[in-house]
């Protein structure tokens, strides 16, 4: 258990060091030769640490009778923590979507199924948070006197935007899908992917709420399940029975009652009544 916290504390504390490292050296700015060798030296034995618990708990694994595939899913998940793990997926979904999108394709949605926009409300937001990123960079590159660090906060900002970009594209290319068997999927993104299967369904409605919260927020008896876009959501569904979801860092939890925006309610809600016994 010893090496595998080792291993755990190093990917938390080396892995985003080396990521600044490496945004610094992408801006131009220059390292004394001693400070990037001392850098690649303990990257070095961050891996050899990794490869060491890795090879163990593969082998156990293997011992165990798992295949080998699943053999190193487990190792993997008993080193990387769940978050880093979920973040690392969605960021590379969520960049994966930017494709998706300038290819006005979308992901999950089949023939004769129902795709439920939901980006409305954020639409303005997003566009408004990469040009106050755009005006910042460029306001940045009068104010800042010094080359290394606007170099540094310039890669910063490309990425921030970058970023927002794919949020959005990830928003827009993963909708709400009602599907052909009756069953609903509700997506935010990538950050959030539920399944509602056709007979878990009691009541649909269109119902315009305000509620105050982050994206997913949970009523405090943990029955009540909001997905907040733009402070809103505009349907609630409510189920015959809890359903298992996962919240974007790994957290789990169940719900009765789902609350969710769409863009278009009334086609989703009908189309669900329709499909749904």
């Amino acid at each position: 258990m010893s090496g595998i916290r080792a291993a755990r504390i190093a990917v938390a504390c080396v892995v985003p060091a080396e990521l600044g490292l490496m945004v610094c050296l992408a801006a131009g700015v220059r390292f004394p030769g001693w400070a990037l060798a001392a850098a690649e030296v303990l990257v070095f034995g961050v891996l050899l640490l990794e490869v060491r618990v890795l090879r163990g708990l593969y082998a156990a694994e293997r011992r165990r009778g798992a295949e080998r595939g699943e053999a190193w899913r487990a190792a993997v998940r008993a080193v990387v923590p769940v978050p880093v793990r979920r973040l690392v997926r969605q960021e590379m979904r969520a960049a994966a979507s930017l494709g998706w999108w300038v290819l006005r394709r979308r992901h999950g949605v089949r023939e004769g199924d129902l795709a439920a926009a939901y980006t409305g409300p954020q639409t303005a937001m997003m566009y408004g948070m990469v040009f106050v990123s755009v005006v910042e960079t460029v306001a940045l590159s009068f104010l800042i006197p010094w080359p290394a660090v606007h170099r540094v906060v310039l890669v910063l900002d490309v990425y921030s935007v970058l970023l927002v970009l794919a949020l959005h594209a990830a928003c827009v290319t993963r909708p709400h899908v009602v599907r052909a068997d009756g069953s609903l999927r509700i997506r935010y993104g990538a950050l959030f992917d539920l399944v509602v299967p056709p007979d878990a369904v009691a009541r649909v409605r269109v119902d315009r709420r305000y509620p105050e919260g982050r994206l997913v927020t949970v009523s405090e008896d943990g029955t009540t399940l909001d997905l907040i876009v733009g402070s809103q959501t505009t349907v609630t569904l409510e189920l015959n029975r809890p359903l298992p979801y996962t919240r974007p860092l790994g957290a789990r939890g169940e719900a009765s009652v789902i609350r969710f925006h769409a863009d278009d309610p009334r086609a989703l809600v009908g189309a669900l009544r329709t499909l749904t016994p």
